[in-house]
């Protein structure tokens, strides 16, 4: 049913093969878009994901430290991860 098919990674521009196990895979999953990146820039653009810049503030419910993904400002309050939940309930 599916055939290995070549596709050009839209960010580096080289060739890679979207096997038959990928699609079948996909189908599976119900994804309807093929991949658009070759393994390597897939994997460049996790790891670069997971690698953004993360700040400390104090968190302003318990006092602890809170590790955020944003550069706190001082009009705003900030949790914890625990007590964002809590506040979120």
């Amino acid at each position: 049913m599916f055939e290995d098919k070549t596709l050009q990674c839209k960010d580096c521009g080289a060739d890679f093969v979207f096997t038959a196990g990928e699609q079948e895979f996909y189908a599976e999953k119900g994804f309807v878009n093929e991949p658009q990146r070759c393994k390597g820039c897939r994997d460049a653009k996790k790891s670069a994901a997971r690698n953004k810049e993360t700040f400390i503030a104090t968190c302003a419910d318990c006092g602890g430290e809170a590790k955020i993904p944003f550069n706190p400002r001082d009009d705003r309050p900030v949790y914890c991860s625990e007590c964002f939940a809590k506040q979120r309930a």
